[in-house]
Formats: structure tokens, sequence, C-alpha cells
């Protein structure tokens, strides 16, 4: 099963711990598998959503649009690793973690059409400013022009603010990936 590549704070994919389930599960774990907690909780999620799966596929009448909202299911359910210093303007501080903020900023870069947010990698700054790389697919209708490219970068920029209240030093926008769509206007195959 191909899955949109989603690093977890070890830095192993999500794919990667997808494939590596049944051998995990038949007691052939590396050291990494049996002590990293961020491989453990997407293993759980994983192990959930595919017990999911079987029970959906069972049954005759399935959405079209399954496949990205499990995948924003298992985004959501991944443990939180780092954790980001909000600025108050109070003494004391507030923290939020990485993940959060890479599930604010994909979900701005989703709300453009024709562009479908994968890896999002926040770099913690000082002060709340922060370093963001955000890795896109977007639709072949896209691929000539900039202009989805700069409404991206807009709407993220304005969402670190607006919605997290962190300053971007710096959005690298990579995209990698190219996909034609159904006429439903989900990624096609």
């Amino acid at each position: 099963m191909a899955m949109t590549d989603y690093e977890l704070p070890c830095e192993r994919d999500v794919e990667q711990v997808w494939e590596r389930l049944d051998a995990v599960g038949a007691g052939l774990a590396d050291e990494h598998e049996l002590t990293c907690p961020h491989c453990r909780a997407a293993r759980e999620s994983l192990l959930a959503l595919r017990e999911a799966t079987a029970e959906l596929a069972a049954e005759d009448d399935v959405p079209p649009a399954l496949f990205g909202r499990i995948m924003s299911a298992v985004r959501a359910e991944v443990r939180r690793g780092s954790m980001v210093a909000l600025p108050t303007p109070e003494p004391g501080f507030v923290e939020i973690s990485e993940q959060a903020v890479a599930a604010v900023l994909r979900y701005a870069a989703d709300t453009v059409d024709g562009v479908r947010a994968r890896r999002c990698r926040v770099r913690t700054g000082v002060g709340g400013v922060v370093d963001v790389e955000l890795t896109l697919a977007v639709s072949v209708r896209n691929v000539a022009g900039g202009a989805a490219l700069a409404l991206v970068r807009e709407r993220v920029t304005a969402a670190a603010a607006a919605r997290v209240g962190l300053t971007l030093a710096k959005l690298d926008l990579l995209v990698d990936d190219i996909y034609a769509e159904d006429t439903a206007g989900e990624p096609g195959e």
C-alpha cells in the first residue's frame, strides 16, 4: 500500500512502519522498532487502521475519498515529539508540538486547489520563529504556473501567524510529485 510520505520524529516514514507491521507482529522487530515510542504509536494506529479498513472492505458501499480521510486520522494519531515555544506577552511559556504545527501548515496548503501537502518539517528557532520545509504534490493542471505555489506560501505563512502564533523565518516549498485528478477532484492513481 503506497501512502503519502509522512516522517515520524524518529525520521522513519509511516510507510516503513506499515511495511513492517507483520514482521514486528511475528517477533522480528529490530532494536529501533522495539524501543521507539513514535514507531510504537504509529504501529498501534496502523493496526487499528488495518482492522477498520478490513471491515470497510467487507462492505459494498465504500466512500471514494476514504484514503485521504484515513491518512488524516493516522497523522493526527501519531504521538507528539519536539516542542516549539510560543511567544507570550506574560511571564511563563506555552509550547506546542512540531507535529501540531506541521498539521496546521499542511492543512493550510491543502486548501489551495490542486495542491496536496505531504511532508512538513518544522525546525524550531528562538522566540516563535521557525524554519519550515513543506513537500507538496501538485495537480498536472498546476505544473506550468507558480500561482498555486504563491497561494500556498501566502496561506501557510498566514496560518502560522494567525492559527499558531509563529513567524516563519524561512518557508521552503518542494514539489516532489505531480498527480492527475479524476472527475471527483480527488487524486488519481
